[in-house]
């Protein structure tokens, strides 16, 4: 009898948090009627200063510097290993049972989008606040500079998720195949290579559409309407997506995973793309 309460607890966990993930993003009016849900978790992606300047109630601060590593060649904001990124998460009281729910709370809507998508790496369900902080704010709602209380909790199963990166050997054998869809979510100037942006060479890789993030918001930093979504993301059957380090690229994958794309990210990006001298590239 215990082990079938105990599965069905476990199955209500499942059931509970397959529903929470059923839409990546989340508007403000709907967080407002949930603030009293006992497993919610709100993260503020930001830094201490903006945190102390106020933030939503009961929210923890997370920066990328927590969920990232410089890795090999010294490729910024990667994906870390397993042990750092439990850490990280036991430390602001994740659990398999957690609601999570990542904003932004600067117009950074790249660093939100980042978080996100290391909680989708992990198997772990998190939503988008669509607007974040500011949108929050503009709807007249509760905000605090009062430091949230939470227990850290003591454990949480993290099931990695590798196909949703992929590395410059798989992208430069890949890039041509019929359905693959390469999207550079840079700005204009960085995919032409009038700025090669501190890259070790300007441009982009051969065969990217240039989707800049920007285009994928509006003025007040909230994602424009999914039917416009799955335009910008094209018709392939696969979407690469890839920026400067792997940080605005995660816009255009939030974008494409709204629009039911199947979407893999380039980590290394262009630093990493740029910094092979075997790798063609593209001014123009």
């Amino acid at each position: 009898m215990r082990t079938f309460f105990a599965v069905l607890a476990l199955s209500s966990v499942a059931l509970a948090t397959g529903a929470f993930a059923q839409d990546a993003l989340l508007s403000v009016d709907a967080l407002a009627t949930q603030l009293q849900d006992p497993n919610l978790v709100l993260l503020h992606v930001g830094s201490q200063k903006d945190y102390d300047e106020g933030h939503l109630p009961g929210a923890r601060l997370v920066t990328l510097a927590d969920i990232s590593v410089t890795g090999d060649r010294n490729l910024r904001l990667e994906m870390p290993p397993t042990e750092k990124l439990e850490a990280a998460l036991l430390k602001l009281g994740i659990t398999n049972a957690s609601k999570t729910v990542i904003y932004a709370a600067t117009e950074s809507v790249q660093s939100a989008t980042r978080v996100w998508f290391t909680f989708e790496f992990l198997s772990l369900p998190a939503k988008l606040l669509d607007g974040g902080l500011a949108a929050w704010k503009a709807k007249g709602l509760e905000v605090t500079k009062a430091p949230s209380e939470f227990a850290a909790s003591t454990t949480v199963k993290l099931v990695r998720r590798p196909e949703l990166i992929v590395d410059a050997d798989w992208l430069n054998a890949h890039r041509t195949d019929p359905g693959v869809v390469l999207l550079d979510a840079r700005l204009p100037e960085f995919y032409t290579g009038e700025n090669a942006g501190q890259m070790p060479r300007g441009g982009h890789i051969p065969g990217a559409w240039n989707v800049p993030y920007p285009t994928l918001l509006t003025e007040t930093k909230e994602f424009i309407p999914r039917k416009q979504l799955a335009e910008q993301m094209g018709n392939g059957s696969t979407i690469i997506t890839y920026c400067h380090i792997g940080q605005q690229a995660t816009v255009l994958f939030f974008a494409a995973h709204l629009s039911g794309k199947k979407v893999k990210l380039y980590d290394g990006s262009f630093q990493d793309w740029s910094a092979r001298p075997e790798l063609p590239v593209v001014t123009k």
